[in-house]
C-alpha cells in the first residue's frame, strides 16, 4: 500500500507522530510504501526519517525533493509557504494506481490496510464527507464563479485516497495546475479548493473514521481507532500548545524520544508561525473566558 506525505521543515515535528502512530498501529508495516516530497528538508532531517521508520521492515522508502516556487510560485500561500499543494504532484511521483495521502497533523490509530482494494467506484478521489459547500469557506467563490452547487458534498483534504489510474488518464494534475494559475488569488483554502473544484459532489467516500477533527478547545472525538486530525490552530506542538489544546496529552503519546529532542523546540519559525496565528491564540482564550463565567 502506498502512503504519502509532503513536508517543509516546519511539519517535521508533526511528521513523527504521524509516522509513528500511523506503523505502530499497522497491522503489517512490510506492506507499506512510504512516499514523503520533501520541500527544503536537509540532510539531517532525511537521516531522522529513514531513522525513525528503520525499525518497522517497510516495502519501500523514497524521500523526494521538489521545489515549491518551481510548481506553485505564483499560487495563493498559506502563512508564506507553498508545500501544502504537493499532494497535487503524486501522479508523477508515485508508482502503482493508488496513494492514501496523510498530512503530517495526525494520530493514526486505525489499522490503514483496511484501505486495501478500496472501490473508487469510477472516481478520482475518495475522502470523507465534508458536509455541503454552502458551509465551505471557499463557497462564495466556487459557487459563484466556478458555477458549482451550493448543495453539494464537500471534503477536507487531509486525508484522500488518490485513483492515479484515473489521476494519469486524464492527467489532472495538468488541470489542477492550470486552475490554479487562473485563479491564484482566489484560493481561500488553497489545494483543498482546488480539489474540491474539481470533485465536490463527485468522490467516493472513505468511512468517516478516516477523518475525525480535532480543534484545540474540544474534547477528544469519542469513536475509538480513527485518524484524530488536528486541525485549525494552534496544532498541540504550537507554543503553548501544551497549554491550550485538548489533544495534546495523545498527541505527545506518540512522540519518539530522538525526535523530540531535534524537533520539539522552539526557533525563528515556530515563533513566526505563532504571530500569524495569533488571532486563534485570542479565539481560544475568550472561549475559555466565557466557559468560566
Amino acid at each position: 500500500m502506498n502512503i504519502a506525505f509532503n513536508v517543509n521543515r516546519l511539519a517535521m515535528i508533526g511528521l513523527g507522530v504521524t509516522l509513528k502512530s500511523l506503523l505502530d498501529n499497522c497491522s503489517d508495516p512490510s506492506k507499506i510504501n512510504i512516499y514523503i516530497l520533501c520541500s527544503d528538508l536537509n540532510i539531517e532531517d532525511k537521516s531522522n526519517i529513514q531513522k525513525l521508520l528503520l525499525k518497522y521492515g517497510l516495502n519501500e522508502i523514497k524521500l523526494i525533493d521538489f521545489d515549491v516556487n518551481e510548481h506553485f510560485g505564483t499560487f495563493s500561500s498559506l502563512q508564506g509557504d507553498l508545500t501544502t499543494y504537493g499532494r497535487l504532484l503524486l501522479q508523477d511521483y508515485v508508482k502503482g494506481d493508488t496513494v492514501l495521502y496523510l498530512d503530517a497533523d495526525l494520530v493514526v490509530e486505525l489499522d490503514v490496510l483496511s484501505l486495501e482494494g478500496f472501490d473508487f467506484q469510477g472516481k478520482g478521489i475518495a475522502a470523507v464527507d465534508g458536509g455541503k459547500m454552502s458551509a465551505a469557506l471557499d463557497h462564495p467563490f466556487l459557487c459563484n464563479e466556478i458555477g458549482l452547487g451550493m448543495d453539494l458534498t464537500v471534503f477536507n483534504a487531509g486525508i484522500i485516497l488518490f485513483n492515479l489510474k484515473y489521476w494519469r488518464e486524464k492527467d489532472i494534475k495538468k488541470q489542477c495546475l492550470a486552475f490554479g494559475k487562473k485563479y491564484t488569488t482566489k484560493l481561500r483554502s488553497h489545494d483543498q479548493t482546488i480539489l474540491n473544484a474539481f470533485f465536490a459532489g463527485n468522490f467516493a467516500f472513505l468511512p468517516l473514521e478516516f477523518n475525525m477533527p480535532w480543534f484545540a478547545q474540544n474534547k477528544r472525538p469519542e469513536a475509538k481507532k480513527v485518524i484524530l486530525h488536528f486541525v485549525g490552530s494552534p496544532k498541540p506542538w504550537d507554543v503553548l500548545g501544551k497549554y491550550v489544546h485538548r489533544g495534546y496529552a495523545v498527541w505527545k503519546s506518540y512522540l519518539n524520544a530522538d525526535w523530540e529532542k531535534a524537533y520539539y523546540h522552539y526557533n525563528q519559525g515556530e515563533f513566526l508561525r505563532a504571530w500569524h496565528i495569533r488571532r486563534s491564540y485570542a479565539r481560544l482564550l475568550l472561549l475559555k473566558m466565557k466557559s468560566k463565567n
